[in-house]
């Protein structure tokens, strides 16, 4: 995937790949983490990554907390696991995930 909206970005480093990946891993606790972090929310990949991260698990957790009364919650929450693992490796990769709705929401806030 392309770095959506965004001006091409070549300073994507090694540090930078790795906390994104922790991001996805992780949240939302690395996320929060990252974003009280100065020097790591002020790279553009990296604050990205943690707020998409973020969101994503929070909402993805809430669906599936709410929905484990009935057996579709946990498979909501395997699959919300497996998608953010499969972001995070495009994350290490260095590319700029986009979440559907989700990231278009996240920069309408103006979070990113």
């Amino acid at each position: 995937m392309e770095q959506p909206d965004m001006a091409p970005d070549m300073n994507v480093t090694d540090d930078d790949k790795l906390w994104a990946l922790l991001s996805w891993i992780f949240a939302p606790l690395i996320p929060l983490v990252v974003l009280l972090l100065e020097d790591k929310k002020s790279r553009p990949f990296i604050k990205y990554h943690a707020m998409n991260a973020l969101v994503f698990s929070v909402i993805g957790y809430a669906i599936s907390t709410i929905l484990s009364a009935v057996v579709i919650g946990c498979f909501i929450g395997v699959a919300v696991l497996i998608y953010q693992i499969y972001l995070a490796i495009q994350a290490y990769k260095g590319e700029w995930v986009t979440v559907p709705v989700l990231t278009d929401f996240i920069k309408g806030q103006g979070w990113i």
